[in-house]
């Protein structure tokens, strides 16, 4: 039997979020899971699992649109980019 999906562990999660996006603490990953804000994770006993797929949502999630200005605010209609749209290094 082959799994075809792989789980990351909290430390795991946050450095692959950092290597792929620039962002993402362990510590922001553990309050997130108490808070509500957090990518979809899984329990196996104590241990908080994640799956790229959950963490690449959660993360584009978080990405603004594009800015011209510090001060130029986002608007609604923009949107963040989808996972489609963005080049994801696994």
């Amino acid at each position: 039997m082959q799994l075809t999906t792989q789980f990351l562990r909290r430390d795991a999660a946050a450095e692959y979020l950092n290597k792929t996006y620039g962002f993402g603490a362990a510590r922001t990953l553990a309050k997130g899971a108490v808070t509500g804000d957090s990518p979809e994770f899984h329990r196996a006993g104590r241990i908080v699992l994640y799956t790229r797929e959950a963490l690449d949502t959660w993360a584009l999630s978080k990405i603004g649109p594009a800015q011209t200005s510090t001060s130029q605010r986002p608007t609604k209609s923009a949107a963040a980019p989808s996972i489609a749209e963005h080049d994801v290094v696994a």
